[in-house]
């Protein structure tokens, strides 16, 4: 299977000088870009009751994120991402308890293991990035400041790593950098998706809170998912 990437990210809520202050500190306007995010479930939200979320992005194709154990705790989250259809459809059969399907193709095997559209939204972004240290380069962030068609916006610092023990690292850098944006220490903003299933699909929101609060993961909480 496709070694998942490590994503390390910080939401926050943006100001109006944030921008600004992106600009201060160096950073690159790298692109402006509307894109729809659909994300698939079965009825009864079995995928993200578990802590997995399969998203297809306008433009960009399948993803499956899904947490995995935080190495350094605090307001940041850690999720796994794949993006390569046949891990991606393998993983989906192992969390919902299914035969291995052999199509390498993720629509195809929507039908088969009962996953429908549960949320769809479109989002405006300006994605930035930024290096804080010119000879470590390798580890640049970017900032996504993003503002959904429902009315929400959310900003988040991150950086995409190999291996859990650069995470310390990436985590530095991404605190620094929040806290030079005026982003206060312990700060956190909910996710797109929590927020649209918040206000379209309240009962499946709260049936998410109530599960999610049966897990003991004092390190992290679902209302500061990584789920751009």
């Amino acid at each position: 299977m496709a070694q998942p990437l490590i994503e390390v990210e910080r939401k926050f809520v943006p100001g109006p000088d944030t921008e600004e202050r992106l600009q201060e500190l160096g950073g690159t306007l790298e692109h402006q870009v509307t894109f729809r995010d659909s994300y698939y479930d079965t009825p009864e939200l079995n995928l993200m009751r578990s802590d997995y979320w399969l998203r297809q992005r306008e433009g960009s194709g399948w993803e499956l994120k899904y947490s995995g154990a935080a190495v350094v705790s605090g307001p940041h989250t850690e999720f796994m991402e794949l993006t390569v259809e046949p891990a991606i459809v393998a993983q989906l059969c192992e969390v919902l308890g299914a035969d291995v399907l052999e199509s390498g193709s993720v629509a195809a095997v929507l039908g088969p293991l009962g996953l429908q559209e549960v949320a769809s939204f479109v989002t405006k972004r300006s994605a930035w990035k930024l290096v804080l240290s010119p000879a470590e380069e390798e580890l640049s962030l970017t900032v996504d400041l993003d503002t959904a068609d429902f009315g929400y916006a959310v900003g988040e610092v991150e950086a995409l790593v190999h291996e859990k023990a650069e995470v310390p690292a990436a985590l530095e850098k991404i605190h620094s950098l929040s806290s030079m944006l005026g982003v206060p220490a312990q700060e956190t903003a909910p996710p797109k998706v929590m927020v649209y299933l918040q206000r379209f699909r309240p009962q499946d929101y709260q049936h998410l809170l109530e599960v999610y609060s049966l897990r003991e993961k004092p390190q992290r909480t679902k209302s500061d998912s990584s789920l751009g």
